[in-house]
């Protein structure tokens, strides 16, 4: 039987449910569902007459979620949502199948699900022993952390630990990798951790952030191609809001936040080009309205009571 009792508290929830702006008989999409906090806010919010679809390509969230939902508003409440065994980076065609063309608010909220981080077995944290997996779903076929350890090259290891890490010791990493698998390969999670740490200036171990920390996010990135992800469903979502309809999207690092931050101000650039020029190669008016001109982070007191959510950053934007 599964556990749905997580004490789960989702990140920014007052902001969020301002900012997507949702109200009775609205459709929304909460394009990752992790334990179902941010959707039930929606299933609230669009009430008797909306509808919500919710995304997860983790087969054992939407279970959890399904039985919090059901927990929280009953039998009625699984009526007024879809949950989709997907990768949001089939918005669109999800949508479509469902015969949904336009919706009213969409929300990313990018952070690792509390299964992901308390579970050894997910291999995504260093905190406990296990897999070096990290695929958010385990039924795909891809490559794990494991496999990327075990067979990159040392040059392609440093260039990932550096670009998706910002690692500035990823080529004493990726050496230090190289040098260790040839008499022992990378299987568990406490392997990978131990090394980075050895590699780490002793005066650096301690800092506030774990000198792995970057090194398992780079993995993290690569293994789901998050960022390929992200870049791929940004645009789907524009597509599918209605005019005055409302994109909210969460990201926990910088290079996440650049990403949105980026795609936000090119769909809200207008048309600079000359008069005279008939038919210009810009994308011509505004398709986008930023509603936060600089991004909503948690207030201290969310920090304190849920330290997951230091690093969140929210930003919204409005379809014109």
């Amino acid at each position: 039987m599964l556990d749905t009792s997580f004490d789960h508290v989702p990140v920014l929830r007052q902001s969020v449910k301002t900012f997507l702006a949702l109200k009775n008989g609205d459709v929304g999409i909460d394009a990752t569902l992790g334990l179902g906090g941010h959707t039930m806010d929606m299933i609230e919010a669009v009430g008797s007459d909306g509808y919500v679809f919710s995304f997860d390509q983790d087969r054992s969230h939407l279970e959890i979620a399904r039985g919090r939902i059901e927990e929280r508003f009953g039998h009625e409440g699984l009526k007024r949502v879809a949950l989709i065994h997907s990768n949001f980076v089939h918005l669109r065609e999800q949508m479509q199948s469902h015969e949904v063309q336009q919706v009213h608010a969409i929300l990313f909220d990018l952070g690792l699900a509390l299964p992901h981080l308390t579970r050894p077995e997910r291999g995504f944290s260093f905190q406990h022993d296990g897999p070096l997996d990290m695929r958010m779903n385990r039924e795909s076929q891809g490559a794990t952390a494991a496999d990327i350890v075990n067979t990159y090259s040392e040059k392609e290891l440093a260039d990932l630990i550096f670009e998706f890490g910002e690692e500035r010791f990823s080529r004493k990493i990726a050496s230090a990798i190289v040098e260790k698998r040839k008499s022992e390969k990378f299987f568990t999670t406490k392997q990978l951790e131990q090394l980075v740490w050895s590699v780490y200036p002793a005066s650096l171990r301690h800092g506030k952030t774990h000198p792995a920390t970057r090194t398992f996010q780079a993995l993290r990135i690569a293994v789901n191609e998050e960022l390929d992800v992200l870049r791929t469903a940004l645009p789907q979502a524009v597509s599918l809001l209605v005019p005055g309809g409302r994109l909210v999207v969460i990201s926990y690092h910088s290079l996440e936040d650049r990403i949105v931050k980026h795609f936000f101000k090119d769909q809200a650039r207008e048309c600079i080009c000359p008069p005279e020029i008939y038919r210009c190669e810009c994308a011509g008016t505004s398709v986008l309205r930023i509603i936060t001109k600089t991004p909503v982070v948690p207030s201290g007191e969310e920090v304190r009571n849920n330290p997951r959510s230091r690093s969140a950053k929210l930003r919204c934007a409005e379809r014109v």
